[in-house]
């Protein structure tokens, strides 16, 4: 699903990626550990070019990324992202913040269909062979629609009475769990997390990653930075080491925990077990 190849970024003369190649399969769940600076959150924000890469390409369902030629915003629609500190619209209604993005896409996707209707009806006046129109939503109807699978996946997360209100009243855990709907209210086809817990207290970090299980346990693509390593080890399929840009080791989490072969990993894994 993602092709990394040959991945560099630097900022000004401090090299954070270097010359790094790795494949993110179709349902594989990815998670990335690694001393702070060693690169693991740049690397995540490069798959969706959040970070533009200073060299290399990031092929997303075979089209690269970094190329400028390609038009990102298409395929970031099917790659959902989850920060550390929620990014939520502190103006919008939970409500508001959810379908913000559904609703944009969906007009977008109107406005495209009906200027295809009219060049299909003036082609259709001189031409025996008939253009098909296509189905035009109303502006009611893309509103009604994203709303409804918002207060379904609200009452997933047993939040639907939070639906009308607004980010400052909510909980750091609540918060993370509507950046997580969020993202997934667009159907991505993967899911991107940077240490999601990261800005929580300990008491709620449990709640988020309970939801980011669920997730996982329904086939969704995940790359994950974390430093939750009893997570990493029950929810990934495959771990990566990164230290110093590049990723140092990698293997599956019995691999990792139970048998790490880098020095560098041993010295890590001892002072965060």
């Amino acid at each position: 699903m993602i092709d990394v190849v040959d991945l560099s970024k630097s900022f000004g003369k401090l090299q954070v990626l270097r010359s790094i190649t790795e494949t993110i399969k179709d349902g594989e769940k990815v998670a990335i550990i690694g001393p702070s600076g060693s690169g693991k959150s740049t690397f995540l924000r490069c798959l969706n070019c959040l970070e533009d890469p200073t060299s290399g390409s990031i092929f997303f369902e075979g089209k690269d990324l970094a190329d400028l030629r390609v038009d990102i915003n298409l395929s970031r629609r099917h790659i959902g992202m989850v920060f550390q500190q929620f990014n939520l619209f502190n103006n919008k209604t939970v409500m508001g913040n959810i379908t913000l993005a559904p609703v944009l896409v969906a007009k977008s996707e109107r406005r495209k269909a009906m200027r295809h209707n009219t060049f299909a009806a003036v082609t259709n006046l001189f031409s025996k062979k008939k253009k098909e129109k296509l189905p035009v939503k109303s502006k009611k109807a893309i509103k009604a629609e994203a709303e409804e699978n918002a207060m379904r996946l609200l009452e997933r997360i047993g939040l639907a009475d939070k639906a009308a209100s607004y980010p400052s009243t909510l909980s750091g855990g609540q918060k993370q769990r509507i950046a997580i709907v969020r993202a997934l209210a667009m159907n991505p086809k993967v899911m991107l997390f940077d240490e999601p817990t990261s800005a929580l207290d300990p008491e709620m970090v449990g709640e988020v990653l309970e939801l980011i299980k669920q997730v996982a346990d329904e086939g969704m693509t995940m790359v994950i930075v974390t430093h939750e390593m009893g997570f990493a080890r029950e929810v990934a399929d495959r771990i990566l080491f990164m230290d110093n840009g590049i990723i140092l080791e990698q293997g599956t989490p019995e691999d990792i925990f139970t048998n790490p072969k880098q020095p560098r990993l041993k010295e890590f894994l001892s002072k965060v077990l």
